[in-house]
């Protein structure tokens, strides 16, 4: 196959470049590569399969037809993905996450892709009230992060009522796993903690560190992509996730150090679960990766250890209580 990938050099987008690389497919890796780290990508190896490009998907007139030639399946990773920092900056996320999905899909549907897939995020139900969250559940993005998200997921959907272009969105969870972006105050939890423990510093956890998420390995989301390329199924939207919430108190007694805890953000998801019967269903996908043994994986790949069955020591302070967050 021909695979085109967007932002080809972050973390996910990465992983299913080095994947498909390793099965024999032929890709072409579009990054902006401001973020995403072009050193995640192997250069040599594998000679003429890889092509990178680097262009921005929010400049419709970088997306050349060229790089759309021949080519059988797009994998839309590129975007801007923080909470707080889409606070800071709305329309640049608009501008990536909206207009360039916008840009891509035009561009997907004038080539003549057989199939389009959408990384969408578990973070347009907002606060959720049920769970396990159905696909069906209410839609109430509270970020302009979330919110551009969806807005990217309406026009995948669209493309294929409208265009009949073969589209399918999938919401993600919390993905986890080597490569992982690592440092900053806010961001993805294990980012952080990996981050923390890799500085010496202690996990500075919000609240009570009762709030829990849903971890999907790396290596599964890949899958689930690939599925989902290889699904007839089209203009559907399926949840991604482990289909298990981890508690962040679990998360450091698995990463062992100390621990400080600071206060919530507001707006701050208290729990994350997504129901993934529709996806085990529809694509046959199942999560295999237990989230102890990612961590080990993730551990090891930043040059640290896990010891199962330890004590976790705790710094509590009393006053000057930071404020903190994590998604």
């Amino acid at each position: 196959m021909n695979v085109l990938v967007t932002g080809a050099g972050g973390f996910i987008g990465s992983h299913m470049v080095d994947h498909l690389l390793e099965k024999g497919h032929s890709v072409t890796g579009l990054d902006i590569f401001s973020r995403g780290k072009e050193e995640h990508l192997p250069s040599k190896q594998y000679g003429n399969l890889l092509r990178l490009i680097q262009a921005d998907v929010s400049d419709r007139t970088a997306l050349r037809e060229k790089y759309f030639r021949g080519v059988d399946w797009v994998f839309h990773f590129a975007g801007r993905s923080s909470n707080v920092k889409s606070l800071e900056n709305p329309p640049e996320y608009h501008a990536v996450n909206a207009t360039g999905t916008l840009n891509m899909l035009i561009a997907a549907h004038k080539a003549k892709v057989k199939r389009f897939v959408y990384a969408a995020s578990y973070s347009c139900y907002g606060q959720p009230r049920k769970f396990p969250t159905p696909e069906t559940a209410l839609l109430k993005p509270e970020f302009p992060y979330a919110l551009t998200k969806l807005a990217g997921e309406r026009y995948t959907l669209h493309w294929h009522r409208a265009f009949g272009l073969p589209t399918i969105s999938l919401r993600m969870t919390s993905v986890y796993g080597p490569k992982i972006r690592t440092g900053g105050n806010f961001g993805p939890v294990v980012s952080l903690f990996v981050g923390q423990k890799t500085d010496r510093k202690p996990f500075t956890v919000a609240g009570d560190g009762s709030q829990s998420r849903d971890f999907v390995y790396i290596d599964d989301v890949v899958e689930a992509f690939l599925a989902a390329a290889r699904s007839d199924v089209a203009g559907e939207v399926f949840n991604v996730g482990s289909g298990r919430s981890v508690s962040l108190n679990r998360l450091v007694e698995l990463l062992g150090g100390p621990v400080t805890y600071v206060s919530r953000r507001p707006g701050e998801v208290n729990k994350t679960l997504a129901d993934i019967k529709k996806i085990k269903k529809y694509l046959g996908w199942t999560p295999k990766v237990r989230f102890n043994h990612g961590i080990r994986r993730v551990l090891e790949s930043a040059g640290q250890t896990v010891k199962p069955g330890f004590n976790v020591r705790t710094i509590r302070p009393s006053t000057n209580r930071r404020k903190g967050g994590h998604v």
